[in-house]
């Protein structure tokens, strides 16, 4: 099982990740919701962050609203946030720059 991080850690860890913010309750989850121009360019990126989620082995809620996407990383067998959920935030941030 992956180590929970302290409030602390999401703290910290949240202002190197613009765009991201707590989700739930403390240090449960956190979530971004990105745009795009319709509902094919939407599902195009979910796809590319599927790939990076396998690569981790770690997946994301993912809630798709036309032409908005809503990420939401959590440990859930860890029942909180741990390392890999900011090392996806991270990847996902990238792909959302890259796309710009």
């Amino acid at each position: 099982m992956r180590e929970l991080l302290t409030d602390a850690d999401v703290a910290d860890r949240l202002q190197d990740l613009p765009g991201w913010s707590a989700a739930g309750r403390p240090d449960a989850a956190i979530s971004r919701t990105l745009e795009f121009d319709d509902f094919k360019a939407a599902l195009g990126f979910v796809n590319r962050v599927g790939d990076e989620a396998e690569q981790l082995d770690h997946h994301p809620d993912i809630d798709i609203r036309w032409n908005q996407v809503t990420f939401t990383l959590s440990t859930h067998s860890a029942g909180g946030l741990t390392n890999l959920d900011f090392e996806l935030a991270q990847r996902i941030s990238s792909l959302a720059a890259s796309s710009a």
